[in-house]
């Protein structure tokens, strides 16, 4: 999922389709030379053992990402169902984080929506 829904700008990837070194089945066809930016990703799904094995990017259409720069809590859905993050269990989890404090944002491609601890979300501007 990974693969497909984020932009990886050093392969000139874009968000949305799979990166040309995708393997059919799995896996990476430049695995051992890939670039920093795929070395350096880490896989909140895989990490964060109090996650909820339904959450799985591949399952929910949808990314859960956080920003270290930023404390952001990032949704990251395909360009081609963006409103995946809605699903009730994406949508619940959002709301979660947001109560705890974090600035969450889904985003899908170039839309970005802002969902709020009441459970409120607009658009981003």
């Amino acid at each position: 999922m990974c693969c497909k829904v984020l932009e990886i700008e050093e392969l000139e990837k874009p968000a949305g389709p799979a990166c040309k070194n995708c393997l059919t089945g799995g896996g990476c066809r430049i695995y051992a030379q890939r670039p920093d930016v795929c070395r350096e990703f880490e896989c909140l799904w895989k990490g964060d053992r109090a996650m909820s094995p339904k959450l799985r990017p591949d399952l929910v259409g949808t990314i859960l990402m956080e920003d270290e720069e930023c404390d952001q809590y990032n949704a990251v859905c395909d360009p081609a169902t963006p409103l995946a993050w809605r699903t009730p269990l994406v949508f619940e989890h959002l709301v979660a984080m947001a109560k705890s404090g974090r600035t969450v944002v889904a985003k899908a491609g170039v839309k970005a929506w802002r969902i709020r601890a009441s459970g409120e979300w607009g658009p981003c501007v």
